[in-house]
């Protein structure tokens, strides 16, 4: 796989037999295929996607970030963003539970610094197909991650942490927790590390369940997460730049890469309704024909955008300079706004092509839990408060002074 993929119509049952390690896009789209087969009763039952989440432990793929020679398949970013896309079009909560345990790997694979200990933790996410959670908001704090209320506290080679996090999506399904917390209790809110958790370091217990309009299945609940752990599943890396870094390209990426599967999704399934629309009239386009051509637009301009900005960063990511720099971090972030008004664009586009079709629950054509699904992307670290931290760096960035430039 070389970037997102067009969207493909909707095939039969697809079972793989003997499917090679490295053939990543089979293996994704065999996941894929159960969790769509899923998707109603997870959103419906709003539970766990547990019957796609054994298909993808089965196809080996929690572990495809980890390098070879820690029994990975050393996948590149491309690969991953792929395999979202296509979990994305089957099932959103699937595919952004997936696409969250990949920015968290990202985060560990790219920082370990040759930790013994960190890369041990590699073996196994890799070797028995850990399950990667992210705690990284708590308290009043809410979607600013970079600030940290609880601190570490280290006695000897162990630390301890106590959080309120407000939110831990599948956090009691999960193997593990990778968390942010401030160094000690006299470290400013914005002095973080990132602390690597197995499921036997903490012990969760519950504030606030989960029952939304949609990604219903992801279980976004609250939890007090107190742990004890060796202190070499810190980071040595201060976790501001791992933030820059790792954290944030990976993140708009893989989150876009979701919201773009649940758009080609909905747009397929308008593309699908105008066809047999046609058909039925003879040929004549139906009244919501021109939305799907506005559905189809929007989703190539999504695509267009997540693949530039993969490239961008592809270019950059090993360079601190680049990728730290205030154009590369307003470009990355402003990635994440634009990816989720558009896929929200796309779907409402695909519902009005679809029209009463697309409306109800009970038809083919049925777009209701895509509409909302999608409609939770501006508000995953909310785009007004993206768009208010960049109004200064916007101001002192200059204009292109041509297309190209």
């Amino acid at each position: 796989m070389t970037g997102i993929e067009p969207m493909r119509p909707a095939g039969g049952t697809v079972h793989v037999l003997a499917v090679k390690p490295s053939d990543i896009t089979a293996r994704a789209r065999a996941a894929a295929q159960v969790a769509k087969e899923n998707a109603a009763a997870v959103d419906a039952e709003g539970r766990f996607p547990r019957e796609a989440f054994a298909e993808i432990r089965k196809q080996r793929l929690l572990g495809i970030m980890v390098p070879a020679a820690l029994e990975g398949d050393g996948a590149s970013l491309a690969e991953i963003v792929d395999v979202c896309y296509l979990l994305g079009q089957a099932c959103a909560s699937t595919a952004l539970i997936y696409a969250m345990h990949q920015i968290k790997m990202a985060c560990i694979v790219r920082h370990a610094r040759g930790s013994a200990t960190l890369e041990q933790i590699l073996r196994r996410i890799a070797r028995e197909q850990w399950l990667m959670a992210s705690s990284t908001t708590e308290g009043n704090a809410g979607g600013n991650v970079r600030s940290s209320e609880a601190a570490v506290e280290r006695q000897d080679d162990r630390v301890t942490l106590e959080r309120k996090a407000t939110v831990i999506s599948y956090a009691v399904e999960a193997d593990g927790i990778v968390t942010t917390a401030r160094r000690s209790a006299e470290a400013a809110a914005s002095d973080q590390i990132l602390l690597v958790l197995s499921k036997a370091d903490y012990t969760l217990e519950r504030l606030q369940v989960w029952d939304t309009l949609g990604m219903r299945g992801t279980h976004s609940e609250g939890f007090t997460l107190r742990a004890a752990a060796p202190a070499e599943q810190v980071l040595e890396e201060p976790y501001e730049r791992i933030h820059a870094q790792t954290m944030v390209p990976y993140a708009h990426l893989l989150w876009g890469s979701v919201w773009a599967g649940i758009a080609a999704a909905a747009a397929g399934k308008a593309q699908a309704f105008v066809r047999q629309a046609m058909r039925q009239s003879g040929g004549q386009l139906p009244p919501g024909a021109a939305h799907f051509t506005q559905a189809a637009s929007s989703l190539r301009t999504l695509r267009g955008v997540l693949s530039s900005a993969l490239r961008s960063y592809e270019a950059a990511m090993h360079d601190e300079k680049a990728v730290t720099s205030l154009e590369f971090q307003a470009m990355i972030t402003l990635t994440k706004v634009q990816a989720s008004e558009l896929a929200v664009a796309t779907v409402l586009s695909a519902v009005r092509a679809c029209g009463l079709s697309g409306y109800r629950n009970d038809t083919e054509f049925s777009i209701g839990r895509h509409l909302r699904d999608v409609l939770s992307a501006p508000l995953m670290i909310n785009n007004d408060r993206i768009l208010a931290n960049l109004a200064t760096t916007s101001l002192m960035t200059p204009l292109p002074g041509s297309i190209g430039g």
